[in-house]
């Protein structure tokens, strides 16, 4: 198997070469991919901030967002700057301590997750054994916030909103986890670099979507109800809740709640891409690649188009699921908060429930094919 570029090694040994220690050159790339992480975190949403006008206007024959840089691309960074110059109004009632942390905790749990995304084999800021429990259990922490803002804002609709918002996670965070749980058990691993790589056997026709089908729709409708997107917004829901837990919330706060649905609906998707789609994995094998091309698999060239072809793989596949995400949002309607808890409890949760005691017995059954 390709053991892909050693992004941290070429760093440390390049400034190494410069007569810095190695201590110091440790030091230099510690802080690096955490600030290639927000770069890159923050650069995804102001694409799909784009994307959400564009694609929202071609559904509705409209031509969208076209004045502010060439084809609108620097209307997301106009909304950024109106946001931040925005006055930040606090209302008179409300509970400042908790009305301020109510963002912060919604957003920060979010771009922690990003440290378990792989990008390559090791293009990845830390590849811990449990990536994916720690996924899960950081994406637990962002109802509490939500929650806490509706409570602080002192407004009976962000408190509906917040309690909409904790009532949805808790029914979509049990079938997601046992979507993930099949995955799991077939990679024999909870590190997303390893799930990844069981997907590499057999090419195209290895990826989890084809043995996983009935988990791919659960851990996908699981996903668009984690990140409040349509037709699952109703801790928004601005025609009953006037923007629910949001309600009083302005300027960069308010951003910030913007800010963490985008980036979780990024994440979201890349995962789906790392769990069932193969990852960095492109349909044509590298190997292919370098043997049409007489290089070796270890020459530095084929390991450089290696790594870039893994991050453009998983980037067109995120970014697909994230076009899926918003086109669903134009064509579906909103469904009732009791439809939502009823598709959760009634539907979800017991499909998943089969899912996995199939996946057990396929993994007995066939070993070959479903990592026994």
């Amino acid at each position: 198997m390709n053991a892909g570029i050693d992004l941290q090694g070429t760093f440390i040994e390049s400034v190494k070469d410069l007569g810095i220690p190695a201590g110091a050159a440790k030091a230099l790339w510690m802080p690096l991919p955490m600030i290639l992480m927000l770069i890159g975190a923050t650069v995804g949403v102001l694409v799909a901030t784009w994307l959400e006008r564009k694609i929202s206007a071609a559904a509705q024959q409209r031509i969208g967002p076209e004045y502010q840089g060439p084809f609108g691309l620097l209307v997301p960074v106009a909304d950024g700057l109106k946001l931040i110059f925005k006055e930040d109004i606090v209302p008179a009632k409300a509970d400042r301590w908790l009305f301020t942390l109510g963002p912060v905790i919604v957003v920060i749990p979010v771009f922690l997750s990003f440290l378990i995304v792989p990008f390559g084999e090791n293009i990845v800021i830390t590849n811990v054994g449990m990536g994916v429990f720690l996924w899960i259990a950081l994406s637990s922490i962002q109802p509490i916030g939500l929650l806490m803002a509706g409570y602080a804002s002192n407004n009976k609709y962000a408190l509906l909103g917040g309690l909409r918002a904790a009532a949805q996670s808790i029914s979509y965070e049990i079938p997601l986890a046992l979507s993930v749980l099949a995955i799991a058990m077939m990679s024999n691993s909870l590190s997303t670099v390893d799930i990844v790589n069981q997907q590499s056997n057999f090419g195209i026709l290895g990826w989890n979507v084809w043995r996983q089908p009935l988990g791919f729709i659960i851990f996908w409708i699981a996903a668009l109800a984690e990140c409040e997107r349509l037709p699952f917004d109703l801790p928004e829901a601005e025609e009953e809740l006037v923007a629910g837990y949001q309600t009083e919330y302005a300027g960069m706060k308010f951003g910030l709640f913007y800010l963490g649905s985008y980036i979780n609906l990024i994440l979201s998707s890349l995962l789906v891409a790392i769990l069932y789609l193969g990852g960095w994995h492109s349909p044509i094998p590298v190997e292919m690649l370098s043997d049409s091309l007489g290089l070796s698999i270890n020459n530095p060239i084929i390991q450089v188009v290696a790594a870039a072809l893994g991050i453009t793989m998983t980037v067109l596949k995120a970014y697909f699921l994230v076009f899926l995400a918003i086109l669903i949002r134009w064509t579906v309607p909103r469904v009732r908060i009791d439809q939502l808890l009823d598709l959760g409890w009634k539907f979800l949760l017991p499909v998943g429930l089969v899912n996995l005691l199939l996946t057990a017995a396929l993994k007995l059954a066939f070993p070959f094919a479903f990592g026994g």
